[in-house]
């Protein structure tokens, strides 16, 4: 994408907070029917840029309520061998670090197990955290703001077991990476990843 484009995303996803909040706070009701116009516009906006249709749009903010902040992404890292955990999504086909949105009541690294577990099988103990990463960064352009915590697990029982959104389990080498679904995680981040496990010494990395 070019950097209009991406101008673009950015202001929408600003217009879409802003309606959000206002959604949130306003008592009066033809204020809330201009925040709602203001919704419906960075929609629209963000339908032109993505091409995802704004029905889907829609139901991706529908549940969104209160201050609009970023949603957070939890990524577990296994690295066995020299090789790296990675699952296939059905999805889109491409392999990624298990993982997914942040659960209500459940704690980042309680979160890491439960979803490499529910995606690859493996029953693992969570660790500690590599990095924080902005989706702004490094991803390709999303309707989301999305904080991405990787938090570096082990393997401690299970077996390799496809889960109901993955088709794929397997371990693979830093020279030997997959197609990836480059929204999830990027190549940049899995050999980040790679890196920081090399060097244990190392302070997490945050954007």
């Amino acid at each position: 994408m070019n950097g209009t484009t991406l101008k673009w995303l950015g202001w929408a996803k600003q217009i879409q907070g802003i309606a959000q909040t206002g959604l949130t706070y306003t008592k009066d009701v033809y204020d809330k029917e201009r925040y709602e116009q203001l919704r419906m516009l960075s929609l629209e906006i963000m339908r032109e840029y993505t091409n995802m249709e704004t029905r889907i749009l829609e139901d991706l903010f529908a549940g969104e309520e209160g201050y609009a902040t970023p949603k957070v992404d939890i990524r577990g890292v296994v690295i066995h061998d020299n090789r790296i955990l990675l699952v296939k999504e059905k999805e889109d086909g491409g392999w990624s670090l298990p993982g997914g949105w942040a659960d209500l009541l459940l704690s980042p690294k309680e979160i890491a197990v439960k979803e490499i577990r529910e995606e690859s099988g493996y029953e693992v103990k969570a660790l500690r955290l590599l990095a924080v990463l902005d989706n702004q960064k490094h991803n390709p352009p999303a309707p989301y703001h999305v904080y991405k915590l990787f938090i570096h697990c082990e393997i401690t029982g299970g077996k390799a077991q496809e889960g109901v959104e993955t088709s794929g389990v397997r371990f693979f080498a830093e020279d030997e990476l997959p197609r990836l679904s480059r929204n999830r995680n990027t190549e940049e981040q899995i050999k980040l990843m790679f890196d920081l496990l090399k060097h244990p010494e190392r302070i997490p990395v945050i954007d």
